[in-house]
């Protein structure tokens, strides 16, 4: 009894250490960052170096971008490769090959993948690229949505499947009306983990997208970003760069936050309905 007590307060010790420090680092961006916020930030291009104002539009917009594509390549590998470890590779020694290297590229620094899509991409096209950017934010997601979808569908009891199959809907009518019904709030809860897995990243589109103080034509020509503009901010020597950064960094953990928070409520709210 009293080891059960100890070690129980000492857990509630150290979780309440952990949120008081999550709380503190949230306050400190927050009173920071939220002061720089104005009209400009969402709406103007950087300013020249040494000179006071502008914004960061070009970067708030390339990340939205290079991030939705990301996704867009990211989530439908990543669920159909988790539906087939889940689903049809359980047992083969193919799928735990998969799973391996799915474990490994989990926890692989990005700055690893952010080298390999340079040597792949930006040194073949001979330069920086949002495309490049894209696709290793995308290989920093797919590992995450894979395994999170296949432990998902894991979950799913067998006798769900057994009974659609029983009453005569073929394989791929139970997989997308029965199987997936029943574990979309996992699957969506890992497809926005990877989402913010890669928010914040910078080493990877340090090596590929680069950054850009301007307007992008496309994809196909460095990007601008909140990360690498952050990160460049951050160490120049210019206060208002500074506040810039501390901006970019409240404009970041909010969104992310604000995301999961609205998804989790979206999901209870979805369980709870008749």
């Amino acid at each position: 009894m009293l080891v059960n007590r100890l070690v129980l307060g000492v857990s509630t010790l150290a979780a309440a250490l952990g949120l008081a420090m999550l709380v503190w680092i949230l306050g400190d961006v927050a009173i920071k960052g939220a002061a720089s916020l104005n009209r400009d930030f969402f709406t103007e291009l950087p300013a020249p170096p040494g000179m006071e104002g502008g914004g960061l539009a070009n970067a708030i917009v390339g990340t939205l971008i290079m991030t939705g594509v990301a996704a867009a390549i990211a989530v439908p590998f990543g669920v159909f490769a988790g539906t087939w470890l889940s689903e049809f590779g359980r047992e083969s020694r193919l799928g735990e090959m998969v799973r391996y290297f799915s474990d490994i590229l989990v926890s692989a620094p990005s700055i690893v993948v952010g080298v390999f899509v340079y040597i792949v991409m930006v040194k073949t096209m001979g330069h920086f690229s949002g495309w490049a950017g894209a696709v290793s934010l995308a290989i920093i997601m797919l590992p995450v949505v894979s395994r999170t979808t296949e432990e998902m569908l894991k979950l799913v009891p067998h006798e769900l499947r057994e009974a659609a199959l029983a009453l005569g809907a073929p394989y791929w009518k139970v997989m997308l009306q029965v199987i997936y019904r029943a574990a979309v709030s996992g699957m969506i809860t890992g497809i926005m983990l990877s989402v913010a897995r890669v928010a914040g990243e910078t080493a990877p589109l340090l090596f590929t997208a680069l950054n850009s103080p301007y307007w992008a034509d496309g994809l196909n020509e460095p990007m601008g970003n909140l990360t690498v503009t952050l990160f460049n901010y951050a160490m120049s020597p210019y206060d208002d760069w500074h506040a810039k950064a501390w901006g970019a960094a409240f404009l970041i953990t909010m969104t992310v936050l604000a995301v999961t928070i609205t998804t989790r409520l979206v999901l209870r709210k979805r369980r709870s309905a008749p």
